[in-house]
């Protein structure tokens, strides 16, 4: 088993220019140490189009409400620090908006884990001994020795095909059809129950045991910390 750079193309090109803006890098930054209601708070917020915080200060009573921390606490300021990043994610159009988001969860994926594999690595491929080379590349990879691990990460449960599956749970057969242990997995920035119905319905002939699913509920996972 070897990894590979996967070659560009125009999409990625493009998609490389929302990966390195400021604020994906941001958002990122504030959600690896964000609770899980902070984490819902964003994924509400930048679902949909821009509207004014008050109303979802209104709707998030435990981060803004009389009973949460007050003004200065740095829990609440980090509350705030979210709620402005989501907000300036919901702020752009439409097609925009949804690649910011993809890029968002592939950059929190690469922190998490990071602290605790070490170095990661971003869109890569995995090719096996005659076998024919995978086109798909893989989000975010642990390159360790016998301990590799593979993630392809998603916003939503509605990302979640049986064709991303399968490329999943071919490199994981792969690889142990040559004796390496390879972890193969999704990262979901939703609910874990969406993602559980989901995956009933696209999972086709995947094993149910095969692949790793973390949801937004279980991010901290990634870095071997509890759920906050």
């Amino acid at each position: 088993m070897r990894y590979m750079e996967a070659r560009p193309d125009g999409r990625a090109i493009v998609y490389a220019h929302i990966q390195a803006d400021p604020l994906v890098a941001r958002a990122a930054g504030l959600l690896a140490d964000a609770t899980t209601v902070q984490r819902l708070l964003a994924r509400a917020v930048m679902n949909g189009e821009s509207v004014d915080p008050a109303t979802w200060r209104t709707m998030f009573p435990t981060l803004f409400g009389p009973a949460a921390p007050a003004t200065g606490d740095p829990i609440r300021d980090r509350s705030e620090a979210i709620l402005a990043v989501s907000l300036a994610v919901a702020d752009r159009g439409d097609q925009a908006r949804s690649q910011f988001r993809g890029a968002i969860v592939e950059a929190l994926t690469e922190i998490l884990l990071t602290a605790r594999t070490g170095p990661v690595r971003r869109e890569r491929r995995i090719l096996f001994d005659g076998r024919p080379a995978e086109i798909h590349p893989y989000d975010v990879t642990v390159e360790r020795e016998g301990a590799g691990e593979a993630w392809d990460c998603k916003w939503g449960a509605r990302g979640i095909k049986a064709d991303v599956l399968h490329q999943l749970d071919d490199a994981r057969r792969g690889a142990a059809g040559e004796g390496v242990r390879l972890l193969a997995g999704l990262v979901v920035f939703d609910a874990r129950r969406s993602c559980e119905v989901r995956l009933v319905r696209e999972r086709g002939p995947v094993a149910a045991d095969s692949l790793k699913l973390i949801a937004l509920e279980g991010l901290d996972r990634l870095a071997g910390r509890r759920p906050a």
